[in-house]
């Protein structure tokens, strides 16, 4: 199975669970980017089409790409006025000049050529249009992270380290050295919730078989004990890092 169908496989899964986490992230990049009635906008990567809902309610035209079908057809329902086509990020099936804010969130790293792909959005905007990027902060930074090492140490695989993209500066970095004009940058809170210990499970192995979710549920389940409240739901607070630059 690709990469592309394992997503599609459990694209409602996630949008039920991680669909809204970067929702604080998506407002900061469209505040930042004044994003209004009348701008046209792509979201790459577009998932199941929370941003193009946000920007299109804030009167936007807007357009996305995912490589997921199955992201696709949630994304048509979340936003049917979206021109949206089935592409990644290195080769966008738009002309020249066609946005005036494109938008990438938890989706360069996904490029085999980050340079290749920040070429490439900036070919769809028009002269002086802005690229806003967005992805998770630093392992510290979060606290789904620690139950995620929990869950690599258990299963025999070293943490993962941290992409220099999710460091302080790291996003600035990337689009200045491709020739982008930074403009603004930050990081917000982005507060997550799961209401009891199989809805925490579900989430942070989503895909995996019922071997897996036997074996490592408890896992996760005693690396979230800091995070539970006595009504057993779980509260966590991870932070997203953002950048805006112009082209």
């Amino acid at each position: 199975m690709s990469e592309d169908d394992a997503w599609s496989t459990v694209a409602a899964e996630w949008a039920a669970t991680w669909g809204a986490a970067a929702a604080p992230a998506h407002a900061a990049l469209l505040d930042a980017t004044v994003v209004g009635a009348g701008a046209r906008l792509l979201d790459v990567g577009c998932g199941s089409g929370e941003l193009l809902r946000i920007a299109a309610d804030r009167g936007a035209l807007v357009a996305g790409c995912d490589p997921a079908p199955g992201m696709l057809a949630l994304a048509r329902r979340a936003a049917p006025e979206a021109a949206l086509r089935e592409a990644g990020v290195e080769d966008l099936p738009w002309p020249d000049g066609s946005f005036d804010v494109v938008t990438a969130v938890n989706a360069l790293h996904l490029a085999d050529d980050e340079e290749g792909a920040l070429a490439e959005l900036r070919r769809v905007l028009v002269p002086g249009g802005r690229i806003a990027v967005a992805s998770w902060a630093e392992h510290a930074a979060n606290d789904l992270d620690a139950i995620e090492a929990a869950v690599a140490e258990a299963d025999g695989d070293d943490p993962s380290p941290d992409l220099p993209e999710r460091l302080p500066g790291g996003l600035e970095a990337l689009l200045a050295a491709n020739g982008l004009a930074v403009e603004a940058s930050g990081i917000v809170e982005a507060p997550w919730a799961a209401a009891d210990d199989a809805a925490l499970v579900s989430a942070v192995l989503l895909g995996e078989d019922a071997a897996t979710l036997e074996e490592l549920g408890p896992v996760v389940v005693a690396a979230a004990a800091p995070f539970r409240f006595p009504n057993g739901e779980y509260r966590l607070l991870n932070r997203f890092r953002w950048a805006v630059a112009r082209a």
